[in-house]
């Protein structure tokens, strides 16, 4: 059995209300992270005709003629679609002839809405939603959305503690299904390095004009380094010879890919003093903790290289939960010209705030707080609760609408 169909996916009810009123349904995210899995089981579920680019007939055909290959189909399953973009004019005028819900359902593993041309073409009859690596919370097979539980004023709970080397374990591994049933910590690494070059030497042809792909794998690094961080293009382009545009480009190629995200500063008109820069996040802990060479051992000697491998595991957590949500919240962060920062700030449609701080050891200083304080103090009412996520098993009050919880609690009750 494939591996990825032992675990039940968040995203699939909202997949089926789509499915329901809308004529194309984009499921997009990463290579490996159980896109072809889910669709193939909804493709026999609902007798669906089933294609894949990844054959090269299929696509050689998809090419050629994608007009007539789009006519020979009633209902379908179009996967891997970011190899053959043509077929989404010729979908769309399948649909502008035959608007029923449901009618084509596609994968991308590049941001399709980022390739010229596309976001007009589907603009109004195409809906997308995300499917990224396991949740932890898709792992354990709970269904509680710690964002939704937040904005609602409460916590979920850790029932069964995580802590120590348990968590660590967690955050190496990441959540891509092939790396998280492998047998060793090598083994893991071995597929995720396999992963990354795949990747690099397959995807980034399939979105980009790229000259030189040697470069890519060494700017790659480079970002890894500053996962976490403010982003500087021409500093980080300058670390591997590239200048600033090129590093922007490159870095929105591998947004494109699914492998890093730009998260923007959380700010109101009148706060003339925050930092508008974005800083940088990669989704996967367990891949970004192979590009720093991070392990088990490492760690236990020098716990401080643990932070940033840890909100990056939070990052990814959270930005699982927001795309499975029934509310729709924007991920942030916080940092003002005083250096007061908060590591996630989550808004939803109200313009209401939760703000998450990270924190790799278990115990909690006053210190700790200055920036969930801060950020109380200018977002006013629009803060709804701060919490500081730590390596701990008490969730505790803290006053002024802070809280300490476990870490586990992102995949609680």
């Amino acid at each position: 059995m494939n591996k990825v169909a032992l675990y039940s996916r968040a995203i699939a009810p909202r997949l089926a209300e789509a499915q329901q009123d809308t004529p194309v349904i984009l499921l997009a995210g990463p290579r490996q992270a159980g896109k072809t899995t889910l669709v193939r089981q909804i493709a026999e579920q609902q007798e669906l005709r089933y294609l894949t680019m990844d054959d090269e007939l299929t696509l050689l055909s998809a090419r050629r003629d994608p007009v007539s290959m789009i006519r020979s189909l009633d209902r379908a399953v179009i996967d891997e679609i970011q190899r053959a973009p043509q077929l989404l004019l010729a979908i769309k005028k399948s649909v502008d002839e035959d608007r029923r819900p449901g009618r084509f359902l596609l994968t991308g593993s590049a941001n399709l809405m980022a390739l010229p041309t596309v976001s007009d073409s589907l603009a109004g009859r195409m809906e997308t939603l995300s499917l990224l690596p396991l949740s932890q919370s898709e792992i354990e097979s709970k269904t509680a959305n710690w964002l939704d539980r937040a904005f609602t004023g409460s916590i979920l709970t850790a029932k069964q503690p995580v802590i120590g080397d348990d968590l660590v374990d967690r955050v190496l591994a990441g959540g891509y299904p092939e790396a998280i049933t492998r047998t060793s910590a090598r083994r893991r690494i071995t597929w995720a390095q396999q992963y990354i070059e795949a990747l690099i030497q397959r995807d980034v042809r399939d979105i980009a004009s790229i000259d030189k792909l040697d470069q890519l794998p060494r700017f790659l690094q480079a970002l890894a380094q500053t996962a976490g961080q403010m982003c500087n293009y021409s500093q980080l382009g300058g670390q591997v010879g590239l200048d600033g545009k090129t590093a922007a480009r490159y870095i929105s190629i591998f947004e494109q890919m699914y492998l890093l995200k730009r998260v923007d500063v959380w700010a109101r008109n009148r706060l003339n003093r925050v930092v508008k820069t974005p800083k940088l996040q990669f989704i996967d802990s367990g891949l970004l903790s192979t590009l720093l060479g991070l392990s088990k051992d490492e760690i236990q000697q020098d716990r401080t290289r643990f932070g940033n491998a840890l909100e990056t595991f939070v990052f990814g957590e959270l930005l699982k939960h927001s795309a499975a949500a029934d509310g729709h919240y924007r991920l942030l962060y916080y940092r003002d010209t005083d250096k007061f920062e908060v590591d996630l700030v989550i808004e939803n449609a109200a313009g209401q705030l939760i703000a998450v701080e990270v924190k790799a050891s278990a115990t909690v200083k006053e210190k700790d707080l200055r920036g969930l304080k801060k950020l109380a103090s200018m977002a006013g009412e629009q803060f709804k609760m701060g919490v500081l996520l730590y390596d701990g098993t008490e969730t505790m009050p803290l006053g002024d609408g802070i809280w300490a919880a476990p870490l586990a609690s992102l995949w609680g009750d």
